[in-house]
């Protein structure tokens, strides 16, 4: 079994590399790795759609997966998640991509780019529908997110994409990880650990190591499942 493991950054991956073990390293971002009878690519990408889209892309075209993960942190609309817990991200979307017209953002649709559902988009969004056996995954939430390149931190713009598209979760690399994988055909999963409230932005309120830990060991506990 051959698998993609895709992170924005290595602290986010970095409980999970150190139970791999290390077999060679294919290029600046990627390196493979062993976990028992598993080949694992790790893609660390760099944050963002831009060098998600460009590091997936390219590593797609060249190699083959039976699944790709993207592993990391995010952001939550709902102040119901306990910080840590780890989700199943099902639907995303680009949230900012599209035109502002006055108090209105017009999505691709509306100014007739793009048509109701071309492929991978369903009505300007990216569905995972990826059906996979797993009585561990079917344990945790599945929820609906955005991917962002500003993360959200005034109480304007919250109450604006709320009003817009009542996420639940927000990412930075989210909706590119989906389109790459989608378009490609590529089994997928997006698993992220809640580490901070989308609120007028205070770091103080945040939790990353324990999001970071939460999703790492939910994925060695996947793998070993």
């Amino acid at each position: 079994m051959k698998i993609l493991i895709v992170s924005a950054t290595s602290i986010e991956v970095e409980p999970l590399v150190k139970q791999l073990k290390f077999e060679k390293s294919i290029n600046s971002a990627m390196s493979s790795y062993f976990y028992h009878n598993i080949e694992i690519d790790v893609l660390i990408t760099g944050v963002g759609m831009v060098s998600t889209a460009y590091w997936l892309g390219k590593t797609l075209s060249f190699y083959n997966y039976e699944i790709a993960i993207n592993v990391g942190i995010a952001g939550s609309f709902d102040k119901s998640l306990t910080l840590g817990t780890v989700v199943n991200i099902v639907n995303d979307r680009f949230s900012e991509l599209g035109a502002e017209s006055g108090e209105y953002l017009l999505s691709l649709i509306d100014i007739k780019l793009i048509e109701k559902s071309v492929f991978p988009f369903v009505n300007c969004e990216l569905i995972n529908d990826t059906d996979i056996n797993s009585e561990l995954l079917n344990s945790i939430p599945k929820f609906k997110g955005i991917t962002v390149n500003t993360i959200h931190g005034t109480t304007k713009s919250i109450k604006k994409i709320r009003e817009l598209f009542n996420p639940v979760t927000e990412s930075m690399e989210g909706a590119a990880f989906l389109y790459a994988c989608l378009t490609e055909k590529v089994k997928c999963l997006q698993l992220r650990g809640i580490s901070n409230y989308v609120e007028e932005r205070n770091k103080k309120n945040w939790n990353i190591p324990l999001a970071i830990q939460n999703v790492n060991e939910f994925l060695i506990n996947l793998l070993n499942e």
